[in-house]
């Protein structure tokens, strides 16, 4: 990915197999290896975040990190707004995982999209620490918030 867009790739998800019988058990989705060189910086943070159903949360501004989204329980949306203010919506969801990236000065928000608390897990660049000012709470009062409810 480049390291001052928006964007995301697809994850693979493979599915496991019992070691007895071989019927599949479950499934594993590969979020990072060190050959993929996917992130363009090591990862400094790491966390879990959950969204109620109908919620919202965000949107944020990181003045300094970049930020790696993967959803890998429920359905969200990820609103971006970039530089020019323009509004990217990135759908994802445990069924359709994508790792997405916000670069820094970039402001996001997550729209749970389902009917149960979705979880995120999140990558980041460069760790919080308190009253480090990095983060800043915006409202996004000229997006269309209706269309997700």
């Amino acid at each position: 990915m480049e390291q001052d867009k928006i964007d995301y790739v697809n994850l693979e998800t493979h599915e496991t197999r019992d070691v007895k019988n071989q019927h599949i058990n479950g499934s594993l989705t590969v979020i990072l290896r060190d050959w993929d060189n996917i992130l363009k910086n090591e990862p400094k943070m790491v966390y879990i975040t959950t969204v109620n159903p109908g919620e919202i949360k965000g949107p944020h501004l990181h003045k300094k990190r970049t930020s790696y989204f993967f959803c890998f329980k429920g359905k969200v949306v990820i609103i971006v707004r970039d530089l020019d203010g323009k509004y990217h919506e990135i759908e994802t969801s445990e069924k359709e995982p994508k790792l997405i990236q916000v670069p820094k000065k970039f402001a996001s928000a997550h729209v749970n999209l389902s009917d149960k608390p979705s979880t995120i897990l999140t990558l980041a660049d460069i760790a919080w620490r308190p009253n480090d000012n990095e983060m800043e709470n915006l409202t996004f009062d000229d997006y269309n918030w209706e269309k997700w409810k």
